[in-house]
């Protein structure tokens, strides 16, 4: 006798998503199941393009599928990425399915590098990625993406995100002279990027990263109280003064309600590109330990490389100059744990009100 249908599903019903830990049937991912006799093939939806245990998924379900009694099993694979409940209806951000905050207890650990790269090794795996720079008095994305233009409006009141590099981008420093200082209070601040993230046309985008500034004032403060932020990404360098302020971030994020996804040590190790040997100039593995002492997620680590910052210097991000460079498959690391530690979030949320909708009469 062959397989049947409803052997096939309960098969499928033993097989768990690694991260969700919840069954493919009940979590929907399991889509267009067909039995002839002992074959089965099917399609399973990926909860992010950018999934670090696709693999382990496919194993999963041809193991359990040949258990009860398959003899030929084909799994294709596509991907949905799920939204944070309310963010893509927010009069913030309609049509961003997750806003993600990139952080730093300090400056000059590269956190926009990070998020740069990181938004382009999401949007390489086939999401839809967007980009605002969120620190108004040191904007680095015009530097770090070479785009000079000025962003333009189509209805005269929303501005078009420019697209460079298949990101849609946004920064105080498209808008203004590189040579005026934005001498402005933490009110002007704040106001600005509300406009920069509710006048904006973003469209449809799974992801929207936020380059934040650094340390916890007014702007974290601020995103914490008028948007439902999937979570946010710590980046650190190893030296513990470093880890002492990412550890004091992580806990104002605890405070203010906005999930801790994971921390990044950049800056991890320099590898000499002359005789290759490995020095850790800011010691090495501390972001790893915070991240076990603190239970949180460690992200990976992304090394201290000649490349990384002549491409960010020239405005070609080293994921769009060196695609297949250990530099970028590195930062692809980093985005595939990112994207499947949203994805829990997500899935695990509960579903709130939208922000700033109107109570029924």
């Amino acid at each position: 006798m062959g397989l049947t249908h409803d052997a096939a599903l309960a098969a499928l019903r033993k097989v768990m998503d690694p991260e969700l830990h919840r069954d493919i049937v009940s979590l929907g991912m399991a889509k267009e199941l067909k039995v002839d006799g002992s074959r089965v093939s099917l399609e399973v939806e990926l909860t992010t393009p950018g999934c670090p245990l696709k693999d382990t998924i496919a194993r999963d379900v041809d193991t359990a599928l040949r258990a009860a009694g398959a003899s030929a099993v084909d799994v294709r694979f596509t991907a949905r990425v799920r939204g944070a409940p309310g963010v893509a209806q927010s009069s913030l951000t309609p049509g961003v399915k997750n806003i993600v905050l990139v952080g730093a207890g300090k400056g000059g650990v590269g956190k926009s590098t990070v998020t740069l790269n990181t938004a382009l090794s999401l949007a390489r795996m086939g999401a839809k990625v967007g980009v605002l720079d969120a620190d108004i008095y040191g904007p680095s994305l015009p530097i770090l993406t070479g785009v000079e233009e000025k962003p333009k409006s189509k209805d005269g009141q929303h501005l078009e995100p420019i697209e460079a590099h298949g990101l849609r981008l946004m920064s105080i420093g498209f808008l203004v002279d590189p040579d005026q200082a934005m001498i402005w209070r933490g009110p002007m601040v704040t106001g600005a990027l509300l406009q920069l993230m509710r006048d904006v046309n973003w469209g449809e985008l799974d992801y929207l990263l936020l380059d934040l500034p650094p340390g916890t004032g007014d702007v974290p403060l601020t995103l914490a109280q008028n948007t439902r932020a999937a979570g946010v990404v710590l980046v650190s360098t190893p030296q513990d003064v470093a880890l002492a302020d990412v550890i004091r971030a992580k806990l104002m994020f605890d405070k203010v309600g906005i999930p801790v996804l994971g921390i990044v040590e950049n800056m991890s190790s320099f590898i000499c590109p002359h005789c290759r040997q490995e020095t850790n100039i800011f010691d090495h593995g501390g972001a790893r330990a915070a991240a076990e002492r603190m239970g949180m997620r460690f992200l990976g680590e992304i090394p201290l490389d000649l490349a990384v910052r002549e491409g960010g210097d020239r405005g070609m991000p080293v994921v769009e100059a060196l695609p297949d460079g250990p530099q970028a498959k590195a930062f692809h690391y980093v985005a595939q744990q990112v994207a499947a530690a949203v994805s829990v979030q997500v899935m695990k949320a509960p579903r709130l009100p939208v922000i700033g909708a109107q109570p029924r009469a």
